[in-house]
């Protein structure tokens, strides 16, 4: 994976927090849990064993994945963000022609992504469709009910 992701400097710091804690402490509880299953006999009749193992490729695999995003990022900085047009990090009110309801979301990368916070991933099809449009650009999202038509009402940061 060679596309980089862009991320503010808080989520790196966090990405970097939880890859250090998956290393550490992560990897400590599960040698403790696979031994304590080495202790219980048998490793070929030993569930605890086995589910113990599949514990330690799953963390591995979440660590390799979490260093390759880490290494990909490239940290954007708020201040740098032109308004004129919809691009990472920015907030977009947008309105629903359909509905006429108005709806805010902030673009952020995938890592960033939490609906509950209205931060949409950049790859998510309201964004794409919504990303290098202007104020009072009209935009089409397909969606599984349909096309959707978003009005972009405002842009910031």
């Amino acid at each position: 994976m060679s596309q980089f992701t862009y991320v503010t400097k808080e989520t790196l710091d966090e990405m970097q927090a939880e890859l250090k804690v998956l290393k550490s402490s992560g990897r400590l509880a599960i040698s403790k849990a696979i031994a304590e299953a080495r202790e219980k006999g048998d490793l070929k009749e030993n569930a605890e064993y086995d589910a113990a193992k599949e514990a330690q490729g799953m963390h591995e695999a979440k660590i390799a994945k979490l260093e390759n995003a880490v290494a990909n990022s490239r940290i954007i900085d708020p201040k740098d963000i032109d308004t004129s047009k919809v691009t990472i990090l920015s907030k977009v009110k947008i309105l629903n022609l359909k509905n006429n309801k108005s709806l805010v979301y902030q673009i952020v990368s995938e890592n960033e992504a939490d609906l509950k916070s209205k931060k949409i991933s950049v790859s998510s099809p309201i964004a794409k469709a919504l990303l290098t449009k202007a104020v009072d650009d009209i935009v089409d999202v397909q969606t599984p009910g349909g096309i959707i038509q978003f009005k972009i009402e405002d842009i910031s940061i």
